[in-house]
């Protein structure tokens, strides 16, 4: 599949003992900068645009600094940061952050972490997370009424703004309460750090955010929190021993780094907030009501990293419930069929659809055995001739080096891209086998029609099945990916072609005045019109993709195979956050934005 840049990544780690601990244990004074350093890199799937780091030293004193953060761009990034992390062994607090753009917006004043000073500790505020709020402008009027005045546009910056907002007050708070206890000086600033509630900034501000989200922060003064969305949209992990307390997007990165067992380690539930004070107490708090589980299903498809105990097992489980369609595809014909996947991501998934064919084919020389047995004594060639079938699975698709397309003109640009994957040759029997060649999502569609089908058909199949492990992708996601363009979807592309060639234009302009007609609505009371246009079967709107990425001198016979929605539910019991595939979105910012997807595309092509 064409790559998706997607949810971010965040790793965070407080340290729990005095810092001699650690060096008197592990001999080191960088314990926490080399394991920050081991969950950014084991999580680098997550972000090649950019990272940064950050942290903060409880020990320093007056006139020296104490909050320390570097960041850098590109997919060399987190070696680039670490380079420049000398001095930061007294910290105690450290926070990293591996970026992917789900803006279009690049450049390093767009890479986490984002930082908000002031000459008092605690109402520092350094914040990063894996997020994309739907309603930046309901939250920009928010802070704007109060007299605030962001400098910058974006969901990340008035975020901060507006907890450090928060912030503020709840200092205030506390600076009341010391006055009236009649502190003074240090002993005022003391009791304010030691008195800060981070739940109560989080309780304050989180209320007005839509979208998915896991926020990390900290203070100058030393409170750490995170926090998850309350769909449960965006995933969170912690660990916690008596040395360190530890959170990331994905699990096997923690159980990698600190060498501990699956069930050590915690999902953060939605609308909980993992909190450490400044004494080291560490809390679980319920600060938003949880408002269902719609963890995202994509994380389980293809972003996370397969290395989960869970994400393999559900890959797997993806790939072999498509057995029974794959072998209606093919006509039943194993014995002349080549199974082989897409690289790299669609692997896992590729072991369960054989995994799927093997159980099929041992149930087939268990029934031909039995009916052997039952006629005669069997003779070793007609035992051997049962038992020797077997599935045939080849390497057939290899993806290169990345391709660097000096060349500007098109087609010869275009040329170069197609070459981004190659083949095995003689991996199959030309025109005598099928190939059956799963990946992971269909999306676009870019590299199947300028690179994958076309170079695959140097093998000159009989019949070709290409096989998607998730459902047809239809609608955007605005909860943390880059896919906010309804033309960048094939299905779409897909089904509104079906209309045209049915002479069904006034269905996409009816669609159209809908979703204008809501607009003045709030959006909780929006419905998703976009969902109109698919008003076809899953087969025919595969049918037409394959019209539309089928190259003009391809010939061979083709056939899409798509994951049913129910299948996926099947296989990712606990992720059921669907609205990639039926449109079902947990959040009315993204029934809005849906919908005002719907009529940006309208009006670009038909206004």
């Amino acid at each position: 599949m064409e790559p998706l840049k997607h949810e971010c990544g965040v790793a965070m780690i407080r340290l729990l003992k005095p810092l001699n601990y650690y060096h008197e244990k592990y001999g080191t004074t960088s314990y926490a900068l080399n394991k920050l350093y081991l969950l950014m890199e084991k999580q680098h799937n997550r972000g090649q645009e950019g990272a940064g780091i950050a942290c903060t030293d409880l020990n320093a004193q007056p006139g020296e600094e104490y909050m320390f953060r570097e960041r850098a761009l590109g997919s060399g990034a987190i070696t680039e940061v670490f380079k420049h992390v000398q001095g930061w062994e007294g910290a105690s607090i450290l926070m990293g952050h591996l970026r992917y753009s789900t803006t279009g917006k690049s450049g390093i004043a767009h890479v986490h972490p984002f930082m908000r000073r002031n000459n008092w500790r605690a109402k520092n505020l350094c914040l990063c997370g894996n997020f994309n709020l739907t309603n930046v402008d309901e939250v920009f009027n928010e802070i704007t009424a109060k007299g605030q005045h962001p400098r910058i546009y974006n969901d990340t910056y008035i975020m901060l703004e507006l907890m450090g907002h928060r912030l503020d007050r709840e200092s205030e708070r506390i600076y009341n309460i010391a006055k009236l206890q009649g502190l003074e000086g240090t002993d005022l600033t003391t009791y304010i750090e030691d008195n800060i509630d981070i739940t109560n900034i989080l309780r304050t501000s989180t209320p007005l955010f839509d979208g998915g989200y896991v926020l990390c922060g900290f203070t100058g003064s030393g409170e750490m929190f995170s926090m998850r969305d309350p769909w449960g949209i965006r995933p969170a992990f912690w660990y916690r021993d008596e040395e360190v307390l530890v959170v990331a997007s994905e699990r096997p990165a923690i159980q990698t780094t600190f060498d501990v067992e699956t069930d050590d380690i915690h999902e953060l539930l939605p609308g909980q907030a993992l909190t450490v004070r400044k004494n080291g107490n560490v809390a679980l708090t319920q600060i938003l009501q949880p408002r269902g589980n719609h963890a995202c299903s994509f994380e389980r498809i293809y972003f996370s990293r397969g290395s989960d105990r869970d994400i393999y097992r559900e890959r797997k489980a993806l790939g072999e419930q498509l057995t029974p369609q794959i072998d209606k595809a093919i006509g039943g014909d194993l014995e002349h069929t080549v199974f082989s996947y897409v690289p790299n991501t669609a692997e896992v998934a590729f072991y369960g659809m054989t995994d799927g064919f093997k159980k099929q084919l041992n149930e087939q020389k268990v029934e031909q055995l039995y009916r052997i047995t039952q006629q005669h004594n069997p003779s070793r060639e007609e035992l051997r001739a049962i038992l020797h079938n077997y599935i045939r699975s080849e390497k057939v698709a290899l993806k290169d080096i990345k391709l660097r397309t000096f060349i500007t003109e098109g087609n010869q640009r275009n040329d170069l891209a197609a070459h981004v994957y190659d083949i095995t040759y003689g991996s199959l029997e030309p025109h005598v086998d099928n190939l059956v060649i799963i990946d992971d999502s269909i999306v676009r569609g870019t590299t199947l029609r300028e690179s994958i089908i076309r170079i695959l058909d140097r093998l000159h199949p009989k019949k070709m099945v290409l096989v998607s492990s998730c459902p047809q992708v239809r609608y955007p996601d605005y909860y943390g990916i880059d896919m906010s363009h309804l033309d960048e979807f094939i299905a779409f592309r897909a089904a509104v072609a079906l209309h045209l060639d049915c002479g069904n234009w006034q269905t996409l302009h009816d669609i159209y005045c809908k979703c204008v007609e809501q607009q003045s609505l709030p959006a909780e009371q929006m419905r998703n019109y976009v969902k109109e246009i698919y008003s076809f079967t899953t087969e025919e709107i595969s049918d037409k993709m394959l019209d539309l990425l089928r190259p003009e001198d391809v010939t061979t016979p083709i056939q899409l195979v798509f994951q049913s929605l129910e299948g996926l539910h099947r296989a990712c019991p606990h992720h059921p956050g669907d609205w990639y595939f039926s449109g079902d979105y947990p959040t009315p910012g993204g029934v809005r934005l849906v919908n005002q997807a719907y009529i940006n595309w309208y009006e670009q092509n038909y206004k």
